[in-house]
């Protein structure tokens, strides 16, 4: 059986790095519905798919509505 090689999801930190971007800011996005889907991890952490963030800053663009 062949297993599929799924792409490491980014961090939080990850994230915020390249959107340049404060954790105090990212929640109240996140808060207000405007941020990227992310899986939020048992352990509370929040983990991201880069698919997930490439369509929100290409929806960010169209709409200029975060």
């Amino acid at each position: 059986m062949s297993r599929v090689r799924r792409e490491p999801h980014l961090k939080l930190a990850e994230v915020l790095d390249e959107l340049g971007m404060s954790r105090a800011a990212f929640y109240r996005m996140r808060a207000r519905g405007k941020s990227p889907k992310c899986i939020k991890l048992p352990n509370g952490q929040l983990r991201f798919r880069r698919a997930d963030v490439d369509q929100w800053l290409t929806s960010c663009e169209e709409t200029l509505d975060c």
